[in-house]
């Protein structure tokens, strides 16, 4: 895991210290503890882009139906807001005062109109909110993101998180871990949480970046699935991450004993994460090659965690089962409990990427943005309509 420094398709991260999204696993939902619950994270940085427009336009008409990335949202955050006023007042002078130039360029943006209507659709449900970055993501939502968020403070988020868990380790980590081994192409094959590594057809490639190889670059390919029911297809996705080696650095203090970090931004938001090689074969002893990788990090909105394996085919060879097993057993987690990822990567649906959905806007468009359903005055004054009055 708004993307982009071109497109939602094409994103270099660098090291900078979010999720974020992040974070090297794509956040579907960046909360790890109820996958029922809204992202609060997402949804304060998706009101104040609907606040914004208020700034911007005052129309009336009719409103849009839901575009297919955003037609699939089943969870109402609004609900939630209603409920609980979670939602603190955003400063809508900031957006023009101190993000003036990214505000102009978003909403001069037709993809950042339907992206931001798109989002204000799922209410907070952030599979939902991925698919609309796959279809309207753009560099110019990340700079507005990041300038409104991060830099300035327009929309108030929870500040002061405790990070300490990040910081706790694995004591069975791999204590001199070779990086050249993870050079050249690996499918990840089996994931632990479902709102970070279930994405289908991923592969990641490595490669050294320095002479002293300590340092790598991570190619990230995935595909994002828009439902069958919707008309079926996927958003195919590259990014870059760029990853720090800790255990090719000795002189340098790691109290954690991570293996290898990486830090950026995802959505335009910061994103710092601690990877540890808890297992792995190098094909030996008739054990196929795999990596098992635990992971935790951190963006603005709190700490996240899961792991995943890494393996040289598509689907993890039942002969690396055991080993797989026992190296998650020994670092307290039970393999029984991932979800292999779909790898067929078949050819029989289409893709969905297009540069250019969403370049063209209407009146109608402005209108869905303010009053549609998931728009501004939903995003300000949630119930506003009297549905979640009992």
């Amino acid at each position: 895991s708004a993307f982009s420094t071109k497109s939602f398709a094409q994103q270099k991260c660098t090291r900078g210290g979010n999720m974020m999204p992040s974070p090297t696993h794509l956040p579907m939902k960046i909360n790890d503890d109820d996958s029922d619950n809204p992202n609060p994270f997402l949804s304060a940085a998706l009101a104040v882009a609907l606040t914004t427009s208020l700034t911007l336009s005052s129309l009336a008409g009719p409103v849009l139906a839901d575009t297919p990335a955003s037609a699939t949202q089943n969870y109402d955050g609004f609900a939630e807001y209603a409920k609980e006023n979670k939602m603190e007042k955003s400063d809508v002078g900031c957006f023009i005062n101190k993000c003036g130039d990214q505000t102009k360029n978003l909403f001069s943006n037709p993809r950042g109109i339907k992206g931001v209507s798109c989002l204000g659709r799922c209410k907070g449900e952030q599979s939902c909110a991925t698919r609309c970055f796959a279809e309207f993501g753009s560099e110019d939502l990340d700079n507005w993101l990041s300038c409104t968020i991060e830099d300035y403070g327009c929309v108030k988020v929870p500040q002061n998180i405790d990070n300490s868990a990040e910081n706790v380790g694995y004591d069975t980590a791999i204590k001199k871990f070779d990086p050249s081994s993870l050079v050249g192409k690996w499918y990840k094959t089996d994931g632990l949480n479902p709102n970070y590594d279930l994405f289908d057809c991923q592969s990641n490639t490595f490669e050294f970046t320095d002479d002293n190889k300590q340092e790598l670059d991570m190619g990230i390919f995935f595909r994002v699935q828009r439902p069958e029911e919707y008309g079926g297809g996927f958003w195919e996705n590259s990014l870059t991450e760029h990853m720090v080696v800790d255990a090719k650095m000795p002189e340098v203090p790691n109290p954690t004993g991570r293996t290898m970090h990486t830090a950026g931004k995802m959505y335009g938001l910061k994103f710092s994460e601690n990877w540890y090689i808890i297992g792995e074969s190098d094909g030996d002893k008739d054990v196929p090659p795999f990596k098992l990788v635990a992971y935790k990090g951190h963006t603005l909105q709190g700490n996240y965690e899961g792991s995943f394996v890494y393996a040289k085919e598509p689907v993890l060879p039942s002969a690396a089962v055991p080993a797989v097993k026992e190296a998650a057993a020994k670092a307290g987690l039970n393999f029984d409990k991932f979800t292999r990822i779909e790898n067929t990567c078949p050819t029989t649906s289409k893709s969905l990427n297009d540069e250019s959905a969403g370049t063209g806007t209407s009146t109608t468009d402005w209108v869905d943005l303010v009053i549609g359903e998931g728009g501004v005055i939903d995003w300000v004054v949630p119930g506003w309509r009297g549905e979640y009055k009992n």
